[in-house]
């Protein structure tokens, strides 16, 4: 059997969830995916998944094995676009990832739009709230919020974003003035997994070089971006978020901001992609159509919560 070919079922066993899956993308049968499965394990002399009626699961030496078998084809895929001659032709599964919030508000109208306009490029979108490696996750691009330390990764610059603490006029009417951060301590807090359960940090104040650190007692923990905001908007506390998150609620006055002069520097937003990918028709397709729509998305949430 070919292990090139092996691994590209191995890879879509993994994509899909199981083994069944895996054959009906391929057009293979379940005894064929078994069969490519069982002569890797054989060949590295090892099991690779752990195997259920209905699920599969990677064993330690799979998940690395996985993660060398999706280098090993996306460079042969960049290989073959490459020799082909093929730029100006985009076509293939695009992997695509996002937090949560900024894939289903910001992300996913563009991926509409492309869609339309490269009918020979299905995408698939995973939105998480997690780091994620792209490249042992098979991703093509991601757009990411935070510091890049990975220099493995190209960066396409997309905008940036505040945190920002924030409560509803109502809240801020009925309750003692926030002036420093140390006021927070004694309100009722949203709290987010995202940015702290118990406690959140804030620059040096005066002379000081030691971050501030307010120890809270929130009321309600929650971790989705949207339960957060419905609960700030209803009045039952003050929340941290980005400001990309509250942006429209900050223009329409249903929220507002606090704390200003006590934020954190600003986060970048950009696109990832790993090196070499751009060179893909796809990759480089989606990242041209896609970086100036975002820019300019960004641009018009962070200009409305600078004027609040």
């Amino acid at each position: 059997m070919d292990r090139i070919d092996a691994m590209k079922v191995f890879v879509a066993a993994l994509d899909e969830g199981s083994l069944a899956g895996a054959g009906r993308k391929l057009g293979r049968s379940p005894a064929a995916v078994s069969r490519a499965i069982a002569f890797l394990e054989e060949h590295t002399g090892t099991a690779l998944l752990h195997r259920t009626t209905r699920t599969i699961r990677l064993s330690a030496a799979g998940e690395r094995y996985a993660s060398a078998c999706r280098r090993i084809l996306t460079d042969l895929e960049e290989a073959d676009l490459l020799v082909a001659d093929e730029r100006s032709a985009p076509r293939g599964l695009l992997t695509v990832t996002a937090p949560v919030a900024a894939g289903e508000d910001a992300l996913r109208p563009i991926l509409d739009e492309f869609i339309d306009r490269h009918p020979a490029v299905p995408i698939r979108l995973q939105l998480l709230d997690r780091p994620v490696s792209l490249i042992d996750e098979g991703i093509d691009v991601a757009l990411r919020i935070a510091h890049l330390t990975d220099s493995t990764l190209i960066a396409i610059p997309i905008g940036e974003v505040r945190r920002v603490i924030a409560a509803s006029p109502h809240y801020l009417a009925t309750h003692p003035a926030i002036e420093a951060p140390a006021d927070l301590a004694h309100h009722q807090i949203v709290s987010m997994t995202h940015f702290g359960l118990d406690s959140w940090s804030f620059p040096p104040s005066g002379h000081s070089t030691i971050p501030q650190v307010v120890q809270l007692a929130p009321r309600f923990f929650v971790n989705t971006i949207r339960a957060a905001i419905a609960s700030t908007l209803a009045g039952h506390g003050v929340t941290r978020m980005f400001s990309y998150h509250i942006a429209e609620q900050v223009r329409d006055g249903t929220l507002k901001i606090v704390l200003r002069d006590s934020e954190h520097a600003p986060l970048p937003v950009n696109l990832l992609t790993p090196h070499g990918r751009l060179s893909v028709p796809k990759v480089r397709a989606f990242v041209d159509f896609a970086a100036p729509r975002l820019r300019a998305h960004f641009e018009q949430l962070r200009q409305f919560t600078d004027v609040n």
